[in-house]
């Protein structure tokens, strides 16, 4: 199947030309990072009216990449939730909007879906395996059954990963979004140079909270504050960064040893992350599991990551109503019942 999918859910309008769910054609991502950095953050009434004025261009870019007309499409993904709710409107009612037109079938897709599935578009994983999903609003271990087939592990109870990254990087007065800095930072850094915490390390359950690590970076700051450049602010990010990737190890050793999973793929944005990506290697290399963590070009926010589990659905018949609505959140175990 030729599928375009779209992808609005935050700040990036992407669209993707995919072929049988594995073959990427094209990928266009048209990112708001500049417009949003002066607030230090994501306003999600400006990303609505941006995802407007770049959607008919980003879309129409996607196929001409692609090489093909509209009229060659065979069925449209999208990304149905979670997110904010404007942002998702835009392409949610794009995709029907070109299924209506066309008389094709359309099926909205989990975002953090697409995220686990993306290390597909380079080399599929046998089922089961484990999933950690690391970006910044999702921080979540899953045991992945089959597509729509999910069960979560463990989740954050305040903070996701990335958000600490990028609020931590703004308390030392780096520019938004300052995860990569800090990733970048961390490199030259000492990383036992600032003690400090773990959070929820031995809580006995696979969830994470790292709301008290950026409180305990804002302490430090304020007794000592740091200068970039400057090997105070390495050490620290280096030592912040120390503390994320040492609780996403552990707690997903705890869950490999919990479900016995032979396999497992780490995604989302924070997937990019040096740090995060060679502490996982290490832990499956030292239990015998095969790791799958896709390319940095598809950790971030894409639509290619989409058509994945969109050409799986529509490929056995589970169409999505025209009359379907975006969720702003949207529980990962509940997707085998909206495919009924």
């Amino acid at each position: 199947m030729l599928l375009l999918s779209i992808e609005t859910s935050c700040d990036e309008t992407a669209a993707a030309v995919v072929r049988d769910g594995r073959e990427i054609l094209s990928s266009v991502i048209s990112s708001q990072v500049a417009i949003h950095a002066m607030y230090g953050g994501v306003v999600p009434e400006i990303a609505s009216r941006k995802h407007l004025e770049s959607i008919t261009p980003v879309i129409s870019h996607a196929l001409q990449e692609a090489g093909v007309g509209m009229e060659e499409i065979e069925g449209v993904a999208v990304t149905r939730g979670p997110g904010l709710s404007g942002a998702l409107l835009v392409g949610f009612s794009a995709a029907k909007a070109i299924a209506a037109a066309r008389k094709i079938p359309f099926v909205g897709v989990h975002h953090i879906e697409g995220h686990l599935f993306a290390t597909f578009l380079e080399k599929p994983v046998d089922f089961p395996f484990l999933a950690l999903v690391v970006s910044g609003g999702h921080t979540h271990l899953y045991h992945v059954e089959d597509y729509g087939h999910y069960t979560t592990l463990g989740r954050t109870i305040d903070d996701a990963a990335g958000e600490a990254y990028d609020k931590c990087a703004k308390i030392m007065g780096m520019p938004y979004p300052g995860g990569h800095l800090i990733d970048r930072m961390a490199q030259s850094g000492k990383s036992d140079a600032i003690r400090l915490p773990r959070p929820l390390l031995r809580d006995g359950t696979l969830n994470f909270s790292f709301s008290g690590l950026k409180t305990a970076v804002l302490q430090h700051t304020m007794k000592n504050p740091v200068s970039i450049p400057g090997q105070d602010a390495d050490d620290l990010c280096a030592s912040f960064q120390e503390a994320v990737c040492h609780v996403l190890a552990a707690k997903t050793e705890a869950a490999i040893r919990q479900t016995g999973a032979a396999r497992l793929v780490v995604a989302g944005g924070v997937a990019c992350n040096s740090g995060l990506r060679l502490r996982m290697a290490a832990l499956c290399e030292q239990l015998g599991v095969e790791l799958s963590i896709p390319h940095p070009s598809l950790c971030g926010d894409n639509a290619a990551m989409l058509a994945v589990p969109g050409d799986h659905y529509l490929s056995h018949g589970l169409v999505s109503p025209l009359s379907m609505d975006v969720t702003a959140t949207w529980d990962m175990d509940s997707i085998k019942e909206s495919l009924k």
